[in-house]
């Protein structure tokens, strides 16, 4: 994103604007990423997201209620908390960038692997939460 923000539109955000933004999407995505991590902790699972099938259990409480992927919202918060800091047009696709990789390549392939590891419960869960907000 910083490769490219100087290629195009260069953003005029007022700086107090600007600021007060980047702070409020960094803590919320640190709150999303620390209440995700806490939940697994509590339930004693893997925090891996490379081993899905290595789950314990299926996580569904906290912040797991708002989101199926509280970590992944907190990444694209602070990528999106980036995309304002450097004020160009072009940093502002890397959040959805980020979305449909992560999407594609990591999400998808960890609800299958749910799936087949908690089977109904966790097609019950994904049919009650959303996988971003």
């Amino acid at each position: 994103m910083w490769s490219v923000s100087n290629l195009g539109l260069q953003l005029s955000i007022a700086l107090t604007v600007k600021y007060v933004s980047v702070v409020v999407l960094v803590f919320t995505g640190m709150t999303f990423d620390v209440l995700g991590m806490l939940a697994f902790r509590a339930a004693r699972t893997t925090v891996n997201p490379l081993k899905p099938q290595s789950s314990t259990s299926l996580v569904t409480s906290g912040v797991y209620r708002i989101t199926r992927n509280p970590m992944y919202v907190g990444m694209t918060l602070f990528l999106s908390a980036w995309a304002i800091y450097l004020s160009a047009l072009l940093p502002i696709f890397g959040p959805l960038v980020f979305v449909g990789y992560i999407t594609r390549f990591q999400i998808q392939p960890e609800e299958r692997a749910l799936k087949t590891h908690f089977g109904e419960a966790y097609v019950d869960y994904a049919a009650r939460v959303r996988r971003w907000l």
